[in-house]
């Protein structure tokens, strides 16, 4: 029977390629999205994003996606929602009472590029997994803006990354053990082997199967904020990345505006990729040329990398990017100056400054003796010039 209804041709067999979950964090912070109107709109950065994660679906039937937004005042799940899930089983069971409203879309059924509201119903032939999740992501981003009030935005320029990258490790974390447990295996084994693989070069690599890999995961974060904003989430962003570097999970980063210094320590601790985009308006083909490729295509890759990584780190008692600062020898914490009382704001421990700060002591300078030649006179005199005698 196997040879005639095709069974076989959907088994999963030991030797494919394990799926690839993509997790992307999406920077909605107002403040900066503002400066980019004219460039590169938010409408149409959230339609291109899209196209990206229907083109990461389509590489694998079994790839995941997972969207995280940013916000000024929290962060929250673009995609899946669990309460998106209670609604569509509460729509299952009543149909005709709960009608969902259709998203803006344009003349192909897809989301509009340019933020167009044209509302259509939606085609009944469109990839299942697209549709779901245009649907949540442009719905769950959308009651994101609106219940953002005025004084949520006034009260914050900066935006909750290190929020934002907690979720996506959760998840990651999850779907791992998840992913371990249907097929047969443990988490820790598969993150072995996926780490194994991932540092073996390209001409080992190819001869290599991959029955021994994991749930390859990585996160791509598409930042507009700068990292001043940012500086008082130092510690919990720094705990982050050496949560991804110890599950060998590389942090992507796409930088539509200005710089960040700890996303570039990111992508350089977990080997991913930096790039920030002179032209933000070309945003999906730096998507789809840089950021698609997965762990395992990129061993044949030559991958875009940045040499003048920015290794400031901020202070823990004012949250400042410092060159030089005062270095805890317990715990390493950093301060911009000496703290008060010369105890440690952190662990406590009382800090030896020595004599830091005290004006150094000025010592009189010593006089030379002046040694005398045999006849009497100074080394120091110089002898008179005497003239030539006339005749």
């Amino acid at each position: 029977m196997n040879a005639v209804d095709a069974t076989e041709h959907y088994e999963a067999r030991a030797d494919d390629p394990s799926p690839s979950l993509l997790t992307i964090i999406l920077d909605t912070n107002p403040h900066a999205w503002a400066t980019l109107e004219d460039s590169l709109p938010l409408a149409t950065a959230v339609a291109n994003l899209l196209v990206f994660i229907d083109a990461h679906l389509a590489c694998n039937y079994a790839n995941e996606v997972a969207v995280v937004a940013s916000h000024t005042h929290k962060a929250a799940w673009l995609y899946p929602s669990h309460e998106q899930q209670q609604q569509q089983e509460q729509q299952q069971q009543q149909p005709h009472q709960n009608a969902p409203k259709h998203i803006r879309t344009d003349g192909d059924g897809d989301v509009a590029m340019k933020g167009e509201t044209q509302g259509k119903a939606q085609p009944v032939n469109k990839y299942r997994p697209f549709r779901l999740v245009e649907e949540q992501v442009t719905r769950n981003l959308r009651h994101l803006l609106e219940s953002t009030d005025l004084a949520d935005v006034k009260a914050s320029s900066s935006t909750m990354m290190a929020g934002a990258l907690t979720l996506a490790l959760s998840h990651i974390n999850r779907r791992g053990i998840a992913w371990a447990d249907a097929h047969g295996g443990d988490l820790d084994t598969a993150q072995e082997g996926a780490s194994s693989t991932r540092l073996k070069d390209s001409a080992t690599s190819t001869s290599t199967s991959s029955t021994g890999e994991g749930l390859q995961s990585r996160i791509l974060v598409l930042s507009v904020s700068s990292s001043t904003d940012s500086a008082h989430q130092y510690i919990p962003i720094m705990n982050a990345i050496f949560a991804c570097q110890r599950l060998h999970i590389p942090i992507d980063i796409c930088k539509l505006r200005g710089d960040a210094v700890f996303l570039q320590q990111a992508a350089d601790a977990t080997r991913g990729i930096y790039m920030a985009l002179a032209h933000p308006s070309g945003l999906l083909q730096y998507l789809l040329m840089a950021f698609l490729p997965d762990q395992r295509s990129r061993r044949h890759l030559v991958l875009p990398t940045r040499v003048d990584v920015d290794f400031r780190a901020a202070c823990f008692c004012h949250r400042r990017v410092v060159d030089i600062g005062f270095v805890c020898s317990i715990c390493l914490s950093i301060f911009c100056e000496p703290p008060e009382n010369g105890d440690c704001l952190t662990c406590g421990t009382r800090l030896d400054l020595a004599d830091y700060g005290t004006k150094p002591a000025v010592l009189a300078r010593k006089k030379k003796k002046k040694k005398l030649r045999p006849n009497g006179a100074a080394a120091a005199d110089t002898p008179t010039p005497v003239g030539t005698p006339g005749p």
